[in-house]
């Protein structure tokens, strides 16, 4: 047990290291919120009486956006995580676990076609609760906080949303207004949960955005 705590305290000293720069859309503080969601989800999963698993979640939550391609300056990078794994010394059982889950994660993995059956319970919490970071009204102040740092057009109605995309036309992020990645993604994650406690933490948060999406287009139009 005192092993583990000290990995995972390495595990945060890399993520402060290597996302300190980053805007706030995908900074250390949503690695650390995405953190202790998924931990909370794993608990109300009924994984906490595994320290196998839950030490799993941990580990890849924390470790999930080290080498994401929105920001990676180095090809280098996206070696990080397995590179710490083996320094650590973690067993093959949970290295090949956790940067499964790393590597599985995204949104764009799922237009790529993974499948609720290919996924593990570890592999749903921290989904789950990295994809409820990104609803709500922390959802909503992360999108706009991104689409500032890259200068993207807030909204444009001519520009309407690809509610339809390839794993390739969904990185393509120049196609995309800052309200529009709501209809392109966010609207979409509620139905894509892949746990019980996933999905009932995302109602209330999906409700949020569209009551904000009703009242945005109002005042963009000037009636309210």
């Amino acid at each position: 047990m005192e092993r583990r705590s000290e990995i995972v305290k390495r595990a945060e000293k890399l993520v402060e290291d290597f996302m300190g720069g980053n805007d706030a859309s995908h900074d250390v503080a949503h690695v650390f919120r995405v953190r202790d969601l998924a931990l909370s989800l794993a608990t109300e999963e009924g994984l906490s009486s595994s320290p196998h698993s839950m030490f799993i979640v941990e580990l890849a939550a924390l470790l999930h956006d080290i080498g994401d391609y929105k920001y990676v300056r180095d090809p280098a990078e996206e070696k990080i995580v397995e590179q710490f794994l083996e320094q650590e010394g973690i067993e093959e059982s949970k290295k090949k676990a956790i940067v499964g889950i790393v590597k599985g994660i995204g949104f764009k993995e799922e237009l790529a076609g993974r499948t609720d059956q290919e996924c593990s319970l570890e592999f749903g919490v921290v989904q789950d609760a990295d994809r409820l970071d990104a609803i709500g009204a922390i959802g909503i102040a992360r999108c706009f906080t991104f689409g500032g740092s890259r200068n993207r057009v807030l909204h444009d109605p001519a520009i309407k949303p690809r509610l339809t995309m390839s794993k390739d036309e969904y990185m393509d992020k120049d196609q995309q207004t800052t309200v529009n990645h709501f209809h392109e993604k966010l609207l979409k994650l509620k139905d894509l949960m892949k746990t019980r406690a996933g999905q009932r933490k995302a109602e209330k948060r999906h409700k949020f955005m569209e009551e904000f999406l009703d009242e945005f287009y109002l005042e963009w139009n000037g009636s309210a």
